[in-house]
């Protein structure tokens, strides 16, 4: 069965009567993230280093008490069943640390940026543009933040047009040699305000 990602993105794991509930905040993700790198925190999965994965439990748990009680289920027992049950679950959970794919989005082409000037841009778009608290950011996915950015935007463009907008506007008034065939033909440019010229003749005239 292919693994869909989730809409809602939280990542559930149970094991010897525990169960933790743990969420890809941007706080995780920007603290995990800066202490050991995206590499480093797949490998501790492959490499089953307790240290590692105990700390991305405690860094991404809803319920941090609900994290100390599972962490402390596998105490004075083999640790091989423990890494069973959460591997593929932190797996997920660390690939949520990225905002999920864009169907929509323009294919990027600019330079690379590095994970933590990004997650900064991402806080910044969620304080700055989108009006959230900074609690509301810290504990909001980076693909929550992500899409509802993107709706932001959308919604700016829906009420002022796009700059898009604006350059086809600029072609559609452009004076190609078709245009100005045009205006010699007709004796006038369709796309003058004559009326408006008028207006204002009369203006200056009565304070003359």
């Amino acid at each position: 069965m292919t693994y869909q990602r989730p809409a809602y993105e939280e990542v559930t794991i149970a094991h010897r009567g525990n169960t933790v509930s743990l969420r890809p905040s941007l706080r995780a993700a920007a603290t995990l993230e800066a202490c050991h790198g995206f590499p480093a925190l797949f490998r501790a999965l492959d490499d089953c280093n307790l240290t590692i994965i105990s700390e991305i439990i405690l860094s991404a748990s809803v319920i941090r008490q609900d994290a100390a009680a599972f962490l402390c289920g596998h105490a004075g027992k083999p640790l091989f069943p423990f890494f069973l049950a959460v591997r593929q679950p932190l797996a997920e959970l660390l690939d949520m640390f990225r905002p999920a794919p864009d169907p929509k989005a323009k294919h990027a082409t600019g330079k690379p940026v590095p994970w933590p000037d990004f997650y900064q841009a991402l806080y910044t778009q969620a304080t700055g543009f989108l009006g959230w608290t900074p609690e509301n950011a810290w504990n909001a996915t980076p693909t929550e933040i992500d899409r509802a950015y993107a709706a932001h935007i959308d919604k700016l463009k829906a009420i002022h047009g796009s700059a898009d907008d604006t350059v086809a506007s600029e072609q559609d008034n452009a004076y190609t040699p078709e245009r100005l065939k045009e205006i010699d033909e007709l004796g006038y440019d369709p796309a003058f305000d004559r009326d408006g010229l008028n207006v204002l003749r009369s203006k200056i005239a009565r304070r003359a």
